[in-house]
C-alpha cells in the first residue's frame, strides 16, 4: 500500500519561500506520477502541479506559474514543492498526490485521476 507523507508547512510572510516534502513508500516510486493539490478554507481542493517519472517539464496552474516549482529525488523516493513569492492567497491545506504513470506525456491534473493521498501540511502565508 502506498503512503505518502507531507512535511514543511508553515507560518511566513508574504513574499517568503517555503519547501513541501513529500515521501513516497510501498512501491516503486519511479512508476508514479506525482502531483500537489490544496485546499484553501472554505474551497475545493484545486491542482497545483505535476511531475512525470523523469522530472522533466512539470505542470503547474497559472496562479503558480514562475513562483512554485516541482522536483522529485528518485533515489530519495521524494516529491518537492518549492514556493517562491508566497502570497496570502496560497494560504491552504497542501496535499501531495500519487498514481502509476500509464500515459507517457500525459499530465494528471484531475484529483479523481489520483488515487493516494498524504494527510496534508499547513501552509499559512501572512501580510
Amino acid at each position: 500500500q502506498v503512503q505518502l507523507v507531507e512535511s514543511g508547512g508553515g507560518l511566513v510572510q508574504a513574499g517568503d519561500s517555503l519547501v513541501l516534502s513529500c515521501v513516497h513508500s510501498g512501491d516503486t516510486f519511479d512508476n508514479y506520477a506525482m502531483a500537489w493539490f490544496r485546499q484553501a478554507p472554505g474551497k475545493e481542493r484545486e491542482f497545483v502541479g505535476t511531475i512525470n517519472r523523469s522530472g522533466s517539464t512539470p505542470f503547474y496552474i497559472d496562479s503558480v506559474k514562475g513562483r512554485f516549482t516541482i522536483s522529485r529525488d528518485n533515489a530519495k523516493n521524494t516529491v518537492y514543492l518549492r514556493m517562491n513569492s508566497l502570497k496570502r492567497e496560497d494560504t491552504a491545506v497542501y496535499f501531495c498526490a500519487a498514481r502509476l504513470i500509464y500515459s507517457i506525456g500525459y499530465y494528471y491534473t484531475y484529483e479523481a485521476e489520483y488515487k493516494y493521498w498524504g494527510l496534508g501540511t499547513q501552509v499559512t502565508v501572512t501580510d
